[in-house]
């Protein structure tokens, strides 16, 4: 599916399949096939988790540390929540969460990051995702 907003000031999500998202920043265009991070405020690192039963709480602490206002985690092509204990960095934070699959996690995104809002998205990315 592709997907165009109004004109978003930051890097947003442009298209996105089974397996990748199309990324643009700053009238670049980037196809990415793994998991990664990307924020409102132009954070971007790859999310070294190609697969749902690989995540750690590390993986979630390393989103804590981009003090977000919010975090929404894609969670592959299914739904699926992170055990709580994961969770406890992005808590004591005071930086809330949502789970969806990777694709509801690429629009919203771009809804929250077009309002202003300073938002991080962690989606898994992959064949297995």
């Amino acid at each position: 599916m592709k997907l165009q907003p109004d004109r978003l000031d930051v890097q947003s999500i442009l298209g996105y399949g089974p397996g990748w998202i199309g990324l643009g920043s700053n009238g670049v265009a980037e196809k990415i096939e793994r998991s990664i991070v990307i924020g409102s405020r132009g954070e971007k690192f790859d999310w070294n988790c190609p697969q749902f039963e690989q995540l750690t709480a590390a993986h979630f602490d390393r989103l804590a540390e981009t003090r977000a206002e919010l975090v929404i985690f894609g969670s592959g092509s299914r739904l699926r929540f992170p055990p709580p204990a994961f969770l406890r960095g992005l808590m004591a934070q005071r930086i809330g969460i949502e789970t969806m699959d990777t694709l509801a996690a690429c629009r919203t995104y771009n809804i929250l990051a077009g309002e202003g809002r300073h938002v991080i998205t962690a989606l898994l990315i992959g064949p297995t995702a």
